[in-house]
Formats: C-alpha cells, structure tokens, sequence
C-alpha cells in the first residue's frame, strides 16, 4: 500500500519552488494541507502572489494558502531577484491570480494543524528560509514532538555556498530560525547543494517536459530556461541545479537519494561564515546526529518522475 504523506508545504516561490509544488499538486500520495509563504527570494507580498498562480495554473484553487514571515527573526531580508527575476517567476508570465488567501496567519496554521492532527503526522517540506518554521517553534516549543519530520532545501558541504563562500541562500536569509529548527529535536532530511548540483535542466530534460505539449509544461520549461541562465553562467553546466523539487521526489521515492545521519550546525555569530551549515559527514565530533544530509541522487530517476507528473496536468 502506498504511503500517503500530510505535509504542509512552506515556500517562497521562485520558480524552481514552482515546480516542486506542481509535483506535489500532481501526486495522490501527497496530502497538501496547506501551502504557506514566507519571505525569501522576493518578498512576501510576491511569493504569496506566486503560490495562488502556481495553484491557479494546476488547477488546484482549492488549495489553502496562508501568509506568513515578511522578514527574517533577527536580521533584515536578503532578496534573490538577480537569480529569479523582479516578480520571482520571470521566464513564463501568468495572469495575477484571483482565489484567496486565507485569513489565519501561516504561523498559527502550521501550530493549529500540529495540535489538531495525530503525532507524527505531519510533515513539514521547507523550500525556503526557515523563519516560518522557527517562529513556530520559538511560539510553540511543545509541538516539535509531534511533528513526523521536516525535508528541507538548505545548505551545502562539498558545494560550499551559492550565496557566500560558506552558505546557501535558504539558511543564510535567516540563520537564527535554522538555528532553532536544527537543535529542536524533530527529524530533519536535509537537501543541500550538494544533492541538488546533480540534478542539473539540461536541455534534452528541460525540452522533454516542454513537448508534454501543455500549458503546464511550456511554463515549467520557460521558467527552468530563465531559471537555469544564472548558474549555466555561473558553474559552466549544461542546465542549472534543480533544487526544491528533490524535497517532494524524497517523500515519492526516497530510493532515488542516499545520505547519510550526522550532526548540523548553523553558524549565526561569525560575519565571514554566518548561515553555514557545519555538517559533521566524517563524525569527527561527539555531537548529537540531527539530520539525514543526502549527497547523492539518481537524476535520470528524478526527471523521470517529474515527467510523469507534470503529464498529470492537461
């Protein structure tokens, strides 16, 4: 019997976040309770704009969104519109999206879910900063017992940075609500750049999705075309790294990923290293291990079920 999966999806929608909640709209063993914004890649008033046309464009108004963080715990917001694009979904233009967004607070949905559904139930799938994570937990300490895990895209050892030398965007915008998440206790899966710089757009993959020949595909193409410019020019692939979806194909099929269970820190006092993901891989600590960081994906695997998926949508 195939597993089904209650996950609250936070995003800050950039177009890769798109994609991997387009996967997540297209899978039955995916049980999307809400879906919540969180200031990252563009403010707020953006990502929670590009959650609805994302939700619009599967055809999935019915989809909750919540409004969350419009700003860091403890520091100001860093933005990546030279990566995305001033809306955060350059490449394919959508129509402003008309369903609504709900009234509650992400914060409050994501604490209020927690306490109404069984332990361990829900899963958290993290696509951006963590800020609406770590207020939950600075709010509502208790609830980390209850929650089944989180999956995040975050961080980075052998890859380094994307953003400084030594840190990745998602836990560098906000380090102190990573901080939180990483010493509260909950099972964490950790995508970080890693895993993520094998999964690469290149062409013959990007142009199988476009010749679905749908609306969904043509805008999934378009956005990994636009998407992918900034790190062709930057590492010099054929295609960009393909992050976000890697944390919905985990909870699909985690076979196509292997890693290994180690201890993460996060670096929030050095102004050289702030945001760095300090991961124990050779266990030359005796610190406690918190975190499952996957290294390896099968990619051809990945693309395949991403295919398959996205033919969901006619």
């Amino acid at each position: 019997m195939t597993e089904t999966h209650n996950v609250i999806i936070d995003t800050d929608p950039g177009q890769d976040d798109a994609i991997a909640i387009l996967l997540a709209l297209a899978s039955p063993e995916i049980n999307v309770l809400g879906i919540t914004a969180v200031a990252g890649n563009v403010p707020l008033g953006l990502t929670q704009n590009n959650i609805r046309k994302v939700c619009e464009l599967a055809g999935r108004t019915n989809t909750k969104v919540f409004v969350g963080s419009d700003r860091p715990m403890k520091r100001s917001l860093i933005t990546a519109e030279y990566v995305h694009g001033e809306t955060g979904l350059n490449g394919a233009p959508l129509p402003e999206p008309t369903m609504p967004v709900q009234d509650q607070h992400a914060v409050d949905f994501i604490i209020e879910t927690i306490q109404r559904l069984p332990e361990k139930s829900v899963t958290l799938c993290t696509l951006g900063p963590l800020t609406n994570l770590g207020n939950v937990l600075e709010k509502a300490p208790e609830l980390a017992p209850r929650i089944k895990e989180v999956v995040m895209m975050g961080g980075g050892l052998f890859e380094g940075g994307n953003v400084t030398p030594a840190a990745e965007f998602n836990i560098f915008v906000d380090p102190d609500a990573a901080q939180l998440v990483f010493k509260a206790g909950i099972p964490l899966v950790v995508m970080p750049l890693d895993v993520t710089h094998k999964a690469l757009t290149t062409k013959a993959r990007t142009e199988a999705i476009r010749s679905l020949g749908t609306q969904v595909g043509k805008v999934s193409a378009d956005w990994l075309n636009f998407f992918e410019r900034f790190d062709e020019d930057k590492y010099g692939t054929d295609g960009g790294p393909l992050h976000d979806p890697n944390v919905i194909a985990y909870l699909l099929n985690p076979g196509l990923y292997s890693g290994r269970h180690i201890n993460v820190e996060i670096e929030t006092q050095c102004e050289l290293t702030m945001g760095m993901t300090v991961a124990d891989y050779w266990g030359v600590t005796n610190r406690a291990k918190n975190a499952i960081w996957v290294t390896d994906v099968d990619a051809d695997g990945l693309f395949d079920l991403l295919l398959e998926r996205l033919a969901y949508f006619r």
